[in-house]
């Protein structure tokens, strides 16, 4: 099938399978290798980038549900002149990354969440809440927690 992706801005035009995930197309086909596809079954959420505005696992959504749809990638964080992303900086600030496998699920998913509500990120409940559904094996949750209320206050 004939599809249209934006991702990160820039149009895509691709000829994909129709069972074809997007995790798969965005890696292999638009050559953006920064969305890791870990269990590949929804759960661990390294794969996690955002349609639309919303935070979706593209490892469970196909290719052709994004046509004509905006894709944003890890590699979309960044600003134009490549200055990370407040979340960027403050992943490194806080140590929230140690292997690093799990960091650009988490960095779409807070991306996404500050995005819609700012407000996540003063409230304790909810932002744990959001955190459990991105798994990490090796940092652990806390300073990913404290990167994200960081990214959130700066100015």
């Amino acid at each position: 099938m004939n599809i249209t992706l934006t991702v990160n801005g820039r149009a895509y035009g691709l000829d994909v399978e129709p069972r074809r995930v997007l995790g798969d197309v965005l890696r292999e086909e638009c050559g953006l290798t920064g969305t890791h596809l870990g269990c590949e079954q929804g759960v661990c959420g390294a794969c996690t980038v955002v349609v639309d505005g919303g935070a979706v696992r593209s490892c469970l959504m196909l290719a052709v549900q994004c046509d004509g749809r905006s894709v944003r990638t890890v590699e979309g964080l960044a600003g134009p002149g490549g200055e990370p992303h407040p979340l960027q900086s403050a992943f490194s600030a806080e140590h929230a990354l140690q292997c690093g496998f799990c960091t650009p699920g988490f960095l779409m998913l807070a991306a996404a969440a500050l995005e819609s509500d700012p407000a996540i990120a003063g409230d304790p409940e909810r932002l744990r809440e959001l955190l459990t559904s991105n798994l990490c094996r090796c940092t652990g949750y806390e300073p990913i927690r404290r990167a994200i209320v960081r990214a959130a206050v700066r100015p």
